[in-house]
């Protein structure tokens, strides 16, 4: 029933795509709790008002409106078009097997599964979509979600998801195995280090990759030893090798790495997802990341 106030906040699972919406109507200034998912927009202030309670004007964003029903749709045909990496990611995280130690939003796999959408889907998938650029050499795709909402576990997931893939089929220019990731202060810096996968408590090892998919006593983790570690005091680094004929499980591809390096800053434990670790490392593409305040 129409009001001018809302009386509940939480209408809808953090869990499952919004099924309803509160309805603001600025000129009678009624709030209408109404069925479906609100449209991607924004508020900006009424020119020439300077009311207290101004109610603002909506502005739609078209772009991700045309983009919402088509990543749906593809995500409910099975992702098809991805590579088996991507597929056998998407699968583990929203695996109901996992639910009761770790469930990501609704709002974090739609971001992620956008950008995968825009990369792997068919580009019949795509056809119509065009998302606008500034000219430079860079394609620049913005993921813009709300404070609270979990932006740095998408971080984790994209990282993971561009990385893996380059590792498996270093040939494809989709994907990139050097991750720029840029904080606006020392504070949020410190919070995106859960990012770093030789770091303790990182996002990798305790939600993004699981034993079953890059288990830690693989001959990916074997890395983790620090009796394959040696020190660099011209570069201040710690270098770990892996030898050959070790065999690889899971997400590493078979011969992907070997005789490789990895570098990290001294003073680091390394553990984590260590294959992830080492393919930071090289490579041309540049994937960015940015962090927030929120």
């Amino acid at each position: 029933m129409p009001s001018t106030t809302i009386d509940r906040l939480i209408i809808n699972s953090p869990y499952e795509e919004p099924q309803r919406h509160w309805r603001y109507d600025r000129e009678t200034r009624i709030f209408e709790l109404v069925e479906g998912r609100r449209p991607a927009g924004y508020v900006v202030a009424t020119p020439g008002s300077k009311a207290f309670d101004d109610p603002g004007i909506f502005v739609e964003i078209p772009l991700v409106n045309q983009i919402r029903p088509r990543v749906k749709a593809w995500r409910e045909a099975g992702y098809p078009g991805v590579t088996s990496i991507t597929k056998r990611l998407l699968e583990h995280w929203t695996d109901p097997e996992n639910f009761d130690r770790r469930r990501f939003f609704f709002c974090q796999l739609e971001a992620v599964e956008t950008l995968i959408w825009l990369t792997e889907a068919a580009p019949a998938e795509r056809t119509g979509i065009e998302i606008p650029g500034d000219g430079g050499e860079y394609i620049r795709q913005c993921c813009k979600m709300a404070t609270g909402s979990g932006k740095t576990i998408v971080m984790a997931l994209v990282i993971a998801w561009q990385v893996l893939n380059k590792v498996a089929n270093p040939q494809d220019a989709r994907f990139s195995k050097n991750v720029l990731v840029i904080a606006p202060g020392l504070t949020v810096k410190k919070r995106l280090e859960v990012l770093y996968p030789a770091a303790d408590g990182n996002y990798y090892e305790a939600l993004v990759l699981a034993r079953e998919i890059a288990p830690r006593q693989s001959a990916g983790a074997q890395l983790a030893r620090p009796r394959l570690g040696e020190r660099r005091t011209d570069q201040e680094t710690q270098v770990c090798g892996q030898t050959r004929g070790q065999k690889r499980r899971g997400l590493y591809p078979r011969g992907a790495g070997r005789d490789g390096q990895c570098a990290q800053p001294s003073g680091h434990q390394r553990r984590g997802s260590p294959r992830l670790a080492c393919e930071l490392g090289g490579g041309r593409k540049v994937f960015a990341a940015a962090g927030s305040q929120g």
